[in-house]
């Protein structure tokens, strides 16, 4: 099959890289444009354009999809097959440009967290199991028929950082059964809304920075989940003395607060505090405006309250 891969961040890149490892014909990427970052606003390459440039694949970096130019340039590939993962949302004109279509491996078990951050949300929600699933695209996003799907066990601590590599290299392994699947055509594809009622689902929207403050008036399970659920991307926070604080590590500590949900207690030594309403969540990693991210002494060391 000649292969057309479309992705743009690492989450994409283990993906392609199982693909090449495994000898499959990837004709072209097609990521996005490198982006001013940085101090310097330097320009910023997308990790699946540093890798298809590492492997000599030819990289295509459109800014508008329905470009007139960018669809002749895709026709040109004759691509069988196009393979999206961790992508922007694409016309119909893409994705059903090739005979085979255009298959999408997403971080969630569908239909079950449709959206952008399947991850963080999955995690939030205090789920136990996720896992990842390939389907086709058509066109309402992530709606598409399931071709196959792995569950992944979610750990008590796992954070959204832990969660996503579990994830990357589950959906990369899962990528190559579902190629091998379409080829000896072993594969029966499932629609979507024959297996769970539309009532059940629970979806997994783009995370903007009024999802990441934290509610001290809830109980501290909830805030614990948001926390690792967020972490290390985009980061819960709170305000310490007015100033912004991100915390990436917590722990829980069930007990009756004497204090308002949301003030904290410290020793000044080895312990910061916020209260829930059932309980406390022990700040263990954060980072305070202005200063690096550091573990809980280190920063105790050097702060005056």
């Amino acid at each position: 099959m000649r292969i057309i891969f479309m992705g743009t961040p690492d989450f994409a890149v283990a993906s392609l890289d199982a693909l090449v490892q495994s000898g499959e014909n990837i004709v072209a990427v097609v990521t996005a444009p490198d982006k001013p970052a940085g101090r310097g606003q330097k320009l910023h390459q997308s990790a699946v354009k540093v890798y298809a440039e590492a492997h000599g694949i030819p990289v295509l970096q459109p800014v508008k999809l329905r470009d007139p130019d960018f669809l002749e340039e895709l026709r040109i590939y004759q691509a069988d097959l196009q393979v999206v993962v961790a992508f922007r949302m694409l016309p119909e004109a893409v994705w059903n440009m090739p005979p085979y279509g255009t298959i999408n491996v997403h971080a969630s078990l569908l239909p079950q967290y449709r959206g952008a951050a399947p991850i963080n949300h999955a995690i939030i929600n205090g789920e136990k199991v996720s896992g990842v699933s390939t389907f086709l695209l058509q066109h309402e996003i992530d709606t598409g028929n399931i071709l196959l799907s792995e569950q992944v066990t979610i750990a008590p601590d796992d954070h959204a950082g832990i969660l996503h590599d579990k994830l990357m290299h589950t959906g990369a392994q899962l990528l190559l059964k579902t190629l091998a699947g379409l080829k000896t055509n072993t594969l029966t594809p499932k629609a979507q809304n024959t297996l769970i009622p539309e009532n059940e689902l629970k979806h997994a929207p783009k995370i903007f920075k009024e999802n990441c403050q934290i509610d001290w008036n809830q109980d501290v399970d909830t805030i614990y989940n948001l926390i690792r659920g967020l972490s290390p991307y985009p980061t819960a926070y709170t305000y310490l003395d007015n100033k912004v604080l991100k915390i990436y590590m917590g722990a829980k500590e069930y007990s009756t607060p004497d204090i308002t949900p949301g003030d904290y207690k410290t020793d000044g030594k080895s312990y910061l505090k916020f209260a829930g309403n059932n309980g406390y969540i022990h700040v263990i990693q954060l980072q305070i405006e202005g200063k690096k991210k550091m573990e809980i002494i280190d920063f105790l060391r050097g702060y005056r309250f």
